[in-house]
């Protein structure tokens, strides 16, 4: 045995039951790391190494697992303030604010949510997929503000992502667009793909040809020329909130890439310095991926959203 590897070990606890499910819930760790494992040899049964996910082994069956050292990320921990709204040892959600980068990338290597993960989470994060890193489910972009849900184990990764799959997840933004929404409700679908002219954009492409998206939006509240609007997202798409209310005439406010500011309110929001589009991720709901506990996080608007609300209103 490697020095760094740890031993799980244990028993088979039911006749039928494949082999890579059952060690999924003996262990914690999620069945592709399972499989992952049973791949490089690191599980025996009986005392004989066993390879393939699919068997199923009777009940009593002994069995032990060789997990080895998580190997760091390759994104370095840096020290940065977070907003932390909850925290355990298998998930974190904190508030993001506008600005801040959630995933290291070409020309943001650093600075981003997850260097502030691996500070704040050091000797925390199990490994996903073998690797310390905090497991990433969904992103929220650079200049949108709000909740994010981040696994530190590969089991709570795996359920948080399941969730996000089958759009089980509650996710709520606030938004201030432009104009006012006829209906004040309604349903935005259209497929979103990356745009063929613009590759930092996304479009809406016909069905087929995109990912699926479906947003439900409601006016919450008007002024002279824009409106407060709650956007539900069915689907999370890149750029989805943006695209889908600019592409009903309602782009929001100070979006560099989806819409134009009317010209009415360029100077409110040059005066207050606004220049981000005003989207904050609000309201967050999900079941817990090992406790099976409800869990709902609001959000309040930030400073620079709250400031452009009351220009408005008055």
């Amino acid at each position: 045995m490697n020095g760094g590897d740890s031993i799980i070990s244990g028993t088979i606890a039911e006749d039928g039951q494949r082999l890579d499910k059952a060690l999924a819930e003996a262990s914690g760790l999620s069945r592709e790391r399972i499989k992952a494992l049973l791949g490089e040899g690191r599980v025996s049964l009986a005392g004989q190494v066993a390879h393939q996910p699919s068997l199923k082994p009777a009940a009593g069956t002994a069995f032990a697992i060789r997990v080895p050292e998580a190997v760091p990320a390759e994104a370095q921990a840096q020290d940065i303030p977070l907003a932390v709204v909850y925290e355990d040892e298998h998930l974190i959600v904190v508030d993001k604010p506008a600005g801040l980068v959630v995933h290291p990338a070409a020309g943001n290597l650093d600075g981003t949510l997850v260097n502030a993960l691996l500070h704040h989470c050091e000797g925390q994060l199990s490994g996903i997929g073998g690797v310390a890193r905090p497991g990433i489910v969904h992103r929220i972009d650079k200049d949108t503000s709000g909740l994010l849900a981040v696994a530190k184990t590969d089991k709570a990764h795996e359920g948080l992502a399941r969730q996000f799959v089958d759009h089980s997840i509650e996710r709520a933004y606030l938004a201030l667009v432009a104009g006012r929404p006829v209906p004040p409700s309604g349903t935005v679908t259209g497929a979103i793909a990356r745009s063929n002219t613009n590759r930092k954009k996304m479009a809406l492409v016909e069905d087929g040809r995109g990912k699926h998206a479906v947003t439900h939006y409601r006016t919450l509240e008007t002024f002279a020329d824009a409106s407060l609007v709650e956007c539900r997202l069915e689907t999370g798409r890149t750029h989805q909130v943006r695209l889908h209310m600019a592409s009903i005439g309602h782009a929001l406010l100070g979006d560099p890439v989806y819409g134009r500011t009317p010209a009415q309110l360029r100077p409110l929001l040059n005066q207050l310095h606004f220049a981000r589009q005003a989207l904050h991720a609000a309201v967050l709901g999900f079941i817990h991926p090992v406790t099976g506990a409800a869990l709902r996080f609001e959000s309040k608007l930030p400073a620079d959203m709250e400031g452009l609300l009351v220009e408005l209103r008055s």
